[in-house]
């Protein structure tokens, strides 16, 4: 790359927070849907029926344009969809639901990413929040943290998890662990995609967890099926299960906790058996990923102040360290994604042989 490239290259990121925001707010304040309602308004139609002045809205829509989402004709002033009129509704909601979780739980933080690395703390959560620990935590305190984790977080649950128990195998009966399982949702799955004769499904998770968790179990009609055990990760891992689940939770720290989970998860289970572990990745060629784009400074700058995805490769050999034989392993195919679609997700499976 010629070092003219390379400036137009950091040029595209001196750009993007306020790109970010510029197209976040068309959708905020209802530009788009004031277009798309009305094709061929003015700036001045635009504002009456959004409540902004017409200069303001045309400001905004100069990026729109630009991009080719909206079209300006010049001789009416008239705004009409353009790339944004073919998206059905339901795919637009998957990248606004992100971008207003990167907006509420990640850009205002990251301005204090520097000093979150250098402290190993989470600086914008204590800055912003008054608040020590990290975002999850964090996310029982603070309303407008969790809406916008919990929307993103329950939407991406449920595209994700009939991939991930199609090519997972629980044995009929089986007495299955969801570790840091939430509220219970994950639970709550396992039972619709793999339920069987005495199957028992568990949600470990802090016990400030168990309150909604056993409120979700019963809204399921499920609260004979799936049960909740609080506790600590880090402290011990329940026993008398044959297959532990780690859905979401291991990217979130760094190896020397992610030996500590392993470590003693390999200790709860009995000879035999199974754990399935969904995880972000990155592309073994670290040049065709996505994932590095956004996970690395989310989660030392807004989550834990650790963590970050690994290759499948990496996570595989983890679990090899800690005593685990690999069963198999499944990566997403990027073909198969939504063209918005962030994180690359892969699933490996391993069981305890001694």
């Amino acid at each position: 790359m010629t070092a003219e490239a390379t400036l137009g290259r950091i040029r595209e990121y001196m750009v993007g927070p306020t790109r970010f925001m510029n197209l976040l707010s068309c959708f905020e304040l209802g530009i788009v849907d004031a277009v798309r309602d009305n094709p061929g308004a003015t700036t001045t139609d635009i504002g009456a029926t959004v409540g902004v002045k017409p200069d303001a809205v045309q400001q905004l829509l100069f990026l729109l344009v630009k991009e080719g989402f909206v079209a300006h004709d010049e001789t009416t002033g008239g705004y009409t969809l353009d790339a944004l009129a073919d998206v059905p509704d339901k795919d637009l909601r998957r990248p606004l639901e992100f971008m207003d979780k990167i907006k509420v739980t990640v850009l205002r933080q990251l301005f204090y990413l520097s000093e979150s690395v250098r402290t190993g703390t989470l600086v914008g959560l204590k800055k912003l929040y008054d608040f020590d620990g990290d975002l999850y935590a964090a996310m029982g305190r603070h309303e407008d943290l969790r809406v916008s984790w919990s929307r993103l977080m329950d939407s991406v649950t449920e595209r994700i998890d009939p991939w991930f128990f199609s090519n997972i195998d629980v044995p009929a009966g089986a007495r299955v662990l969801d570790l840091a399982g939430n509220t219970g949702l994950g639970a709550i799955h396992t039972y619709k995609y793999k339920q069987s004769p005495n199957l028992r499904v568990t949600t470990f998770d802090l016990p400030d967890k168990e309150e909604a968790c056993l409120r979700n179990f019963r809204e399921h009609g499920l609260a004979e099926q799936c049960s909740f055990i609080g506790g600590d990760v880090f402290d011990e891992v329940p026993q008398g299960f044959d297959v532990v689940l780690i859905k979401h939770f291991l990217n979130m720290w760094d190896k020397d906790d992610v030996f500590r989970i392993l470590h003693n998860v390999q200790r709860s289970l009995a000879v035999g058996g199974q754990v399935h572990i969904l995880v972000p990745i990155h592309s073994e060629d670290i040049k065709d990923s996505c994932t590095v784009d956004y996970y690395p400074a989310f989660f030392l700058g807004c989550a834990t102040a650790q963590g970050g995805p690994q290759k499948m490769s990496t996570f595989q050999r983890w679990l090899e360290e800690c005593g685990f034989t690999l069963t198999g392993s499944i990566a997403q195919k990027p073909a198969d994604l939504p063209p918005d679609a962030l994180p690359l997700q892969g699933i490996i499976s391993a069981k305890k042989t001694a």
